[in-house]
């Protein structure tokens, strides 16, 4: 029996893959090969006529015998669009073949097979034997499986491809590669003990009971290498961007080998970011079976288990080793011209740091005069370090204060909150000149090192760097009671990769709640998936209008962080 269906490339029409530094992220490249997820597909799938198997079943639906024509189309994860990130996949069940009009804006998918079109399930007639929403379940269980084998065949690209490529490691040094490539191979090994289980749970039976205890199982202990490389991410970044430029051997043969067959002519910057992909996307489908799993069976509480257990994964562990060791550089970086203060602390992280223009007033006998300087903040969660940068790697301390002595203070008619344009500054105030860091604010330290209160007149360069500091320094304590609901959403466009401690790093497809919009192109949000907060680029997303998903992008992040949403 003949099953035809269409099919829809990564990519959605208008939005323009890759990131701000001009890497192609979703390797838009692909297109120059004769792709065939470029244009609409109407295809035949034969049953296959064979003694069912899971793995074989899978492999051949993802390796392209029967199910594809051909080893060229089996989905890469990079090509592979999860039904569950789909806000409004609950309604279409089938996919619908579409009328070509010139009007109809076609939104394709790659070619892959579901649950129901499994040739076993429809053999039997299971689709139609079981509920609705139990079909639905099974399809989001499915996609699980489905995703993690498609992943896992990037994976083995990667490591055959680029890491284990002679050639390329001949064109860099041994800590070069290490910083590219990190321990991949775990992160390998592990994705494919997850795989091999799921897909015995898989074979034991077509109607699967639940994966939750699988889930849970791996993210609480299989999965730690992807802390590891997910930590790895900014050095990972800076390595790339400073070998394709200043590094012609390694530029020519990487375009080498990305343009070998092999690697569909997709990037290895594409490759490289998969794992931090799959891991911000794993809780998404999660939480997809969860929403079709009924609220009153055990089955819903073993996945919500599953769901924290695999949100955590990323989040938390690569924060914890971001910090600790970003706090050893720093410290070793300042020099005390002061009484001392004992900085390294588990419990204590960088918010925000970076240069400001300091104005101080001299007061003569008979003139007032202001005199500015540069002053360089370290801003931790409960203490500000104020000093004099000598260098990259040093700085003298002049003072520093606990948090919770800091009040900041927007000047008199000089703009008002973050997010306005500077205005005139009131009569008698200090006026630096416009060419000068204009966009100031006050700062109070209620009591500082030496138990002095001093205020501060500070200058940023911009107006979103203001707006930063006035949201790093202020406590922000009306912050909790904000009804999240009347926030606008915006969904992620472009990856973006944190380049500040107070920035939020992005993937394609991830949902932030935005508080604070700044003129010139900075938002301040809040992440769906783990309720991390920052700033980042407005480009690199685009705001979400329709009512059903902002509701229901609402319900997900109640179940994702256990929040009180008034929806």
């Amino acid at each position: 029996s003949m099953h035809s269906f269409h099919c829809r490339t990564a990519a959605k029409p208008g939005v323009e893959p890759g990131c701000g530094d001009g890497v192609d992220l979703d390797g838009s490249a692909n297109c120059k090969k004769k792709n065939r997820m470029s244009q609409p597909i109407l295809k035949a799938v034969v049953e296959d006529k064979e003694k069912f198997s899971s793995l074989g079943r899978i492999k051949k639906m993802l390796k392209g015998q029967g199910t594809f024509d051909g080893e060229e189309n089996a989905v890469l994860y990079q090509n592979y669009k999860e039904k569950a990130l789909d806000i409004d996949s609950d309604e279409e069940s089938e996919p619908q073949e579409q009328k070509l009009d010139d009007k109809v804006v076609f939104h394709y998918k790659p070619l892959r097979s579901t649950w129901s079109q499994l040739s076993v399930v429809k053999k039997n007639g299971l689709s139609e034997a079981i509920s609705q929403e139990e079909r639905k379940r099974q399809e989001a269980i499915f996609e699980v499986i489905s995703s993690e084998h498609s992943y896992l065949l990037s994976l083995e690209i990667l490591i055959r491809m680029f890491k284990n490529s002679r050639e390329l490691s001949l064109t860099m040094t041994k800590t070069e590669s290490h910083h590219l490539f990190s321990n991949i191979t775990d992160v390998y090994e592990a994705s494919k003990k997850f795989f091999e289980e799921l897909e015995a749970r898989h074979q034991n039976n077509i109607l699967i009971e639940d994966i939750s205890d699988i889930v849970a199982r791996h993210a609480g202990s299989t999965f730690d290498p992807y802390v590891k490389y997910c930590t790895n991410e900014v050095y990972q970044q800076r390595t790339l961007q400073r070998l394709l430029a200043t590094n012609p051997a390694f530029k020519e043969v990487l375009s080498r080998i990305e343009s070998h067959e092999d690697c569909r002519n997709l990037p290895m910057f594409s490759f490289l970011i998969l794992p931090m992909q799959r891991v911000t996307r794993l809780p998404l489908l999660m939480d997809t079976i969860c929403q079709k799993t009924p609220k009153d069976s055990a089955k819903y509480e073993n996945c919500k288990q599953a769901l924290k257990e695999v949100s955590k994964v990323c989040s938390q562990g690569a924060r914890k080793m971001e910090r600790t060791e970003m706090m050893y550089t720093i410290n070793s970086q300042l020099e005390f011209k002061i009484k001392p203060f004992p900085l390294v602390s588990s419990s204590r992280w960088l918010v925000k740091r970076g240069e400001l223009t300091a104005y101080v007033e001299d007061t003569g006998l008979f003139s007032k005069r202001t005199s500015k300087q540069q002053v360089y903040f370290f801003l931790f969660n409960d203490v500000l370090i104020i000093t004099k940068k000598k260098s990259e790697e040093s700085y003298n301390v002049t003072g520093y204060s606990l948090r919770e002595q800091l009040l900041v203070l927007p000047c008199d008619g000089d703009e008002p909150g973050p997010g306005s344009s500077p205005g005139r500054s009131a009569p008698g105030m200090l006026h630096p000149g416009r060419s000068a860091a204009s966009h100031l604010f006050r700062l109070l330290l209620l009591s500082n090192h030496a138990g002095d209160r001093v205020e501060m007149l500070l200058g940023a360069d911009t107006q979103s760097d203001r707006a930063r500091w006035i949201t790093a320094l202020g406590q922000d304590s009306d912050r909790q009671h904000t009804d999240r609901t009347t926030l606008a959403q915006v969904e992620t466009i472009r990856t973006y990769t944190a380049k500040q401690a107070d920035e939020l790093s992005l993937q394609v497809a991830d949902v932030v709640l935005v508080y604070q919009k700044v003129n010139d192109g900075w938002y301040e949000g809040e992440r769906l998936r783990d309720g991390q907060r920052g700033w980042f680029p407005s480009e690199c997303a685009k705001e979400i209008t329709c009512r059903a998903t902002l509701d229901k992008n609402m319900e997900r992040m109640g179940r994702l962080l256990g929040l009180e949403t008034n929806v």
